[in-house]
């Protein structure tokens, strides 16, 4: 009996360090400041000035990648795309203040929307709730779309994808649809 157990408290020891270092956060909050990608991804940065082509600065994640430093002055906002080593890709689009207002995401696994949405998140459930509930329990993709925050989300293992953005922290050259 005893061996029993101790063999399944062993197996869980060895099982919870696994499975937590396969979900792979994201430390960005939609409204706040972007991510600081985990040393085994790649992050890329695109500048995209109002009327012009933009421009590519591949950089890894090992090197000090500041988000304030990226944008110009000329800029109308900033794509940070970060590749987890899991596949997962997640785009920060940032405004001229290096704030984040828009996030896209997709890959084989979901990232966390908890911390991608930061203080909207409890906003997203509620919506989600709400959704679901008019669809009567159903469940598929889901959109919460409200007046200061939009989410679409949907996909299923192996191929999730989801954008979020605010709609009020767009600028002026930059729709919802661009959050891609």
């Amino acid at each position: 009996m005893w061996s029993c157990v101790r063999r399944a408290g062993i197996l869980t020891a060895l099982a919870l360090p696994c499975s937590m270092s396969a979900v792979q956060s994201a430390h960005a909050a939609l409204g706040g400041t972007p991510m600081t990608p985990p040393a085994n991804a790649s992050v890329s940065i695109r500048t995209v000035a109002p009327s012009s082509a933009s421009q590519s600065v591949m950089r890894s994640a090992a090197s000090s990648v500041s988000s304030a430093s990226s944008t110009s002055t000329s800029a109308s906002y900033t794509v940070r795309e970060t590749t987890f080593g899991n596949g997962t890709i997640v785009r920060e689009y940032l405004a001229t203040d290096g704030s984040v207002f828009g996030i896209a995401w997709r890959g084989p696994q979901m990232p966390d929307l908890n911390t991608l949405l930061g203080t909207y998140f409890s906003q997203y459930v509620a919506g989600v709730k709400a959704a679901r509930e008019a669809r009567g329990g159903a469940r598929g993709p889901v959109t919460v779309a409200q007046s200061d925050l939009v989410v679409h989300s949907g996909g299923h293992m192996g191929a999730f994808s989801g954008q979020a953005y605010l709609p009020s922290a767009l600028p002026a050259s930059v729709s919802g649809s661009d959050i891609q």
